[in-house]
């Protein structure tokens, strides 16, 4: 059990612990967004690509990209004294994602994360949101050397609902991932508060 610190001669804070999914498409920067904000040692899955998955995984735009994740990401990180969150990273390519119902299992939230090279990588994962009911955000990791584009025209192209969030943000950068989570976190509780005023009414 985790435990958060208290004042002197104050019993200490159990926290409140929430799941969040962290997915995309292949070779955007999940394992790196996790990695960049947890406090513990990141779960990692990856194996080495091979000759043979050339034929099934498009390296278009990351060429360079010598490893990927199998399974999952996990990390953890206590934003407050009372809350922590956990990151499960999902894996990007379409033969594993028969695991995404079992990582989406009980998760308050989700970051769909985006490269702008390659929109059309994270469109499988807003649709697998969507049917779901799943409250999430769109963070757009800024690749160096990527061209720059306004949050306007990105969101038309995802074709987004105008209530989903869509954050630009540095994967590698633990202040700009910290928000991007912050955000899903206000999102998520956003949307729990409609749900129960819609029901009250």
């Amino acid at each position: 059990m985790i435990f958060g610190r208290s004042e002197r001669g104050k019993p200490p804070v159990e926290p409140v612990t929430l799941k969040i999914l962290v997915a995309g498409g292949f070779g955007v920067g999940k394992t790196t967004l996790v990695g960049a904000v947890s406090e513990i040692r990141p779960l990692r899955t990856e194996e080495l690509l091979t000759e043979a998955g050339r034929p099934v995984d498009d390296l278009s735009g990351v060429e360079a990209k010598g490893t990927t994740t199998v399974a999952m990401d996990f990390g953890r990180i206590t934003l407050r004294e009372d809350l922590v969150l956990y990151l499960f990273g999902t894996p990007g390519q379409e033969r594993f994602w028969f695991m995404w119902d079992e990582l989406a299992e009980g998760a308050l939230g989700a970051v769909v994360l985006a490269d702008t090279r390659r929109l059309e990588d994270c469109f499988a994962a807003i649709d697998y949101f969507e049917r779901r009911s799943i409250p999430f955000l769109v963070g757009v990791n800024c690749f160096e050397g990527a061209a720059r584009y306004p949050a306007d025209d990105i969101r038309r192209a995802l074709d987004l609902d105008p209530d989903i969030p869509l954050l630009m943000g540095d994967a590698r950068d633990r202040e700009s991932v910290k928000a991007i989570l912050i955000g899903v976190v206000q999102h998520a509780m956003a949307q729990a508060a409609q749900c129960r005023q819609a029901v009250a009414t």
